[in-house]
């Protein structure tokens, strides 16, 4: 069984994240993962390259997230380009690293789950949100940066009502202390789930 987790930036899905995995679940970061599979897939490469040009990468190889980021930036359609490029090939390295996977279930946990269609992917959503003005608070300490960059980040995402709409579970993170038992029942729950599916199947 699969699970995905999203929230918006400062809402504390990568913590929550880290809770499920402590818990001995293993946890796929479509984020990490996609710029990994932009520099180590052949095929992707080859993409990226014939669509914004040999610049996309450096001499020795590596992905020169500059140049990109200045392309799509400015660039809806440069930005649904890539997108349409690296986001089959996330769907696939997924599914195949879930295969692999021995925990009862397993965790996608992607700032565009629905945006990117990964929901598709998985089995459950769950939305992790928190109070406007806290997530700015945490995003600015966190990334030492002013306000003003934050929001334009924060303009850029579903907003946390469109995320609990159209989420199966929703996760309200306001003290990072009373994450462990939300996260914990979550845990059973699932754990059950993924069991009665096993047998059924």
């Amino acid at each position: 069984m699969k699970i995905g987790i999203t929230g918006g930036i400062g809402s504390g899905k990568s913590t929550v994240c880290r809770l499920f995995a402590q818990r001995g679940i293993a946890v796929y970061d479509s984020d990490r993962e996609a710029k990994r599979l932009m520099t180590e897939d052949a095929a992707l490469r080859a993409a990226i390259s014939a669509r914004f040009g040999a610049e996309a990468y450096t001499a020795d190889g590596a992905l020169n997230r500059g140049y990109l980021a200045s392309r799509v930036f400015t660039d809806s359609e440069a930005l649904a380009d890539l997108d349409a490029l690296v986001h089959p090939a996330v769907k696939a390295d997924f599914a195949a690293w879930a295969a692999r996977q021995l925990s009862p279930y397993v965790v996608l946990e992607s700032a565009i789950l629905f945006e990117a269609g990964l929901e598709h992917s998985v089995d459950r959503t769950v939305a992790v949100v928190a109070p406007f003005e806290l997530r700015l608070e945490r995003t600015c300490r966190r990334d030492g940066c002013d306000r003003e960059s934050v929001l334009r980040r924060m303009a850029a995402q579903l907003d946390d009502d469109t995320l609990r709409d159209r989420a199966d579970y929703c996760v309200v993170n306001i003290r990072e202390e009373d994450l462990e038992p939300t996260v914990a029942e979550l845990d059973r729950r699932f754990t059950l789930e993924a069991h009665h599916r096993r047998h059924d199947a």
